[in-house]
């Protein structure tokens, strides 16, 4: 195998697959990336076996080939060569040589043959999306995922594909986030899949703030991201994810708005006199007023007051700051609503104009 290509023509397709590379592995097969040289131009293809990336660019290639080459090494000599050169790879036996102007660097290989690839069942759904919003409405709900939680299928996050509408949907049983997306798309029938953490942080790194399509394929046992030569294939987590539906509650008896960053600016300041251990904090409301209240094991204290639309009468209630300020973090809009049935009860995080996602979140024991 040889090919010659500018130093970024390679560098940055190895910068899209690399993240599917763990820096411990077991195999040492899986700390290397495929390269296949072809007619058609090049590949790479970095597995950890969860997860597949690979993408196809157009390059002329002197001999066709394949082989797997160690990815991080590769990926840190085209990072120390100068900007805009022309880098030669070559593969002899079982030795690469990436040539450089006067620089050489010569590499062990393994077989492509022994490369492991991710069992490429057929994709029975495909859905398009635009790269923006789909990155949207996954930062807007991931942050509500356990983390290693016995309950692994609450380690994920849910993709509710219904005709019509694209829903995701995160919880670790303490709080709930839930994004809904109007889509066309010709489904066979109405799936749930649920994308495992490691698979949602790619996503996330992948997508794009543009507007430019993102197509989403369900299959049996995995989902795939297409964007333009880039592929990203996962396994998912084989569970049935909790009836979110049930647990999203009606609006509240007691409403309250509020101006989101306000609230949030309040919280994130009382905040820090609260302890590693607890993230209780008070939140008296009364008539057009919110006074929020920490206090720590030293007895520290800390209390804000908040101006707000209320006037359900006087309540209190406890919440976990960190979880209040990530719902309000994930709204859009300058206004939030929270709504209660009373004082022991969820509450439902929304924006106030009525678009966007809902959130929910426990109460914790005063």
């Amino acid at each position: 195998m040889k090919l010659e290509a500018k130093r970024e023509q390679l560098l940055k397709p190895l910068q899209h697959v690399i993240g599917a590379i763990e820096r411990r592995q077991t195999l040492p097969i899986l700390s290397n990336v495929l390269v296949v040289a072809s007619e058609q131009g090049l590949s790479l293809t970095a597995t950890d076996l969860e997860m597949e990336l690979s993408v196809r660019l157009e390059l002329p290639v002197d001999v066709p080939g394949s082989i797997t080459l160690p990815a991080r090494k590769l990926h840190d000599i085209l990072r120390a060569l100068p900007d805009d050169t022309t880098v030669t790879l070559s593969v002899e036996g079982d030795k690469a040589t990436v040539r450089c102007g006067r620089s050489r660097f010569t590499l062990a290989t393994l077989p492509a043959a022994d490369f492991p690839n991710l069992e490429d069942l057929p994709f029975a759904d495909d859905i398009r999306v635009p790269q923006d919003v789909l990155r949207t409405l996954i930062e807007r709900t991931h942050f509500a995922m356990a983390q290693q939680d016995v309950r692994y299928y609450l380690n994920g996050l849910l993709l509710d594909v219904q005709p019509g509408a694209l829903r995701l949907v995160a919880t670790d049983g303490h709080r709930l986030a839930f994004q809904e997306l109007p889509i066309e798309a010709s489904i066979s029938e109405p799936r749930q899949v649920i994308v495992p953490r490691k698979g949602v942080t790619e996503l996330m790194r992948l997508l794009a703030d543009h507007d430019a399509p993102a197509s989403l394929q369900l299959g049996a046992n995995q989902i795939r991201l297409v964007l333009g030569d880039i592929r990203f294939t996962s396994k998912l987590i084989d569970g049935k994810f909790p009836d979110y539906q049930r647990v999203i509650p009606e609006e509240g008896s007691r409403v309250v708005i509020a101006d989101r960053m306000v609230l949030r600016s309040a919280l994130a300041r009382t905040g820090i006199m609260l302890s590693d251990k607890s993230q209780l904090i008070r939140m008296q409301f009364e008539d057009w007023t919110l006074r929020v209240q920490a206090q720590n094991p030293e007895r520290e204290e800390a209390e804000e007051e908040v101006e707000i639309n209320y006037s359900g009468g006087a309540m209190e209630i406890g919440f976990n700051a960190s979880y209040l300020r990530d719902a309000l973090g994930a709204l859009g809009g300058e206004l939030a609503k929270l709504s209660f049935a009373d004082a022991s009860s969820s509450c439902l995080i929304e924006e106030a104009e009525g678009q966007g996602g809902k959130h929910v979140i426990m109460p914790m024991r005063l």
